[in-house]
């Protein structure tokens, strides 16, 4: 990926606030389990843990980051708390549970003896059923997470973006976020109804969104920093600083770019803002949203 000479030579400062990527994955590769880990992503198709990530979370400026679960089961769960109990910098867990189950909210009250656990997701991107968040059981379950003051990502594809609208708006009293912007078509440079629907589902304060996840979606042999840019202006202006975060997406992001390139592509966009500005899209905000220690 091409970056400006400064940023390459590790000129731009870090922010004097100590960051925290909100949205990476850890996992022991199971190839019968992990089948969307294609034989393309292969240079994903391995273990990755705690120990491969904390020295680039310090050497980009990070002392923490949020685990978001890559596998829809409460085994998962457990592994990322596990994993979290021996490495402090994990500041929060975003699991999974099956949301349309009747003992939902038993499962959520589980979760509470585990403070490190923040919030829950559904991989709603891979469902046939495109407007499957807004089935009466899932969103049962979703209505049971705010007794608990758990968070929730919506991983979701441009296309579900109008459902999405109609989701949020039934629980304004509950926070959620987006996932990779939407993933919108960024190696065909498609632009305009995500546009338009992102926009809307921003109109809802509850909702934020992370600024995650676009390396996979752009050219991954021969992306430039000029591909995101147009996608970046429209969150920024969209959700504003006080509801956008950053998050790698690491390892995934690994098939398109390095985890220094994924964190100097926004580094360099979000030069311009103030600091305060940075400070809150490096952490501040993961930290209000996640309730972060």
């Amino acid at each position: 990926m091409e970056t400006s000479s400064a940023i390459a030579n590790g000129e731009l400062q870090h922010s004097t606030a100590l960051g925290i990527d909100a949205h990476q994955h850890f996992w022991s590769f199971n190839a019968a389990r992990d089948t969307w880990i294609t034989d393309e992503m292969a240079v994903i198709q391995r273990n990755f843990h705690p120990a491969d990530l904390k020295p680039l979370l310090t050497a980009n400026g990070f002392d923490g980051c949020v685990a978001v679960q890559a596998d829809q089961s409460e085994e998962e769960n457990e592994f990322l708390i596990e994993l979290a109990a021996r490495n402090h910098f994990i500041k929060g867990i975003v699991g999974w549970v099956d949301l349309q189950a009747d003992n939902v909210a038993e499962r959520l009250a589980h979760y509470t003896q585990f403070p490190v656990v923040k919030g829950f997701r559904h991989v709603l991107q891979g469902e046939a059923d495109r407007a499957f968040m807004l089935r009466p059981a899932f969103m049962r379950g979703i209505a049971a997470l705010k007794q608990f003051d758990y968070t929730y990502d919506i991983l979701v594809f441009p296309d579900q973006l109008k459902h999405v609208k109609t989701f949020v708006a039934e629980f304004p009293d509950q926070q959620f976020v987006i996932d990779h912007i939407a993933k919108p078509r960024i190696k065909d440079g498609i632009i305009e109804d995500w546009k338009l629907d992102i926009m809307e589902v921003a109109a809802y304060d509850n909702v934020s969104c992370k600024i995650s996840g676009m390396v996979t979606e752009a050219d991954w042999q021969g992306q430039s920093a000029e591909d995101f840019r147009p996608y970046i202006d429209v969150v920024a202006d969209a959700f504003g600083p006080d509801r956008i975060m950053f998050g790698s997406d690491w390892p995934v992001c690994l098939v398109a770019a390095s985890y220094n390139d994924t964190v100097n592509l926004v580094r360099e966009y979000f030069s311009t803002f103030t600091q305060a500005e940075q400070e809150d899209f490096f952490g501040g905000n993961a930290r209000r949203f996640y309730k972060l220690l």
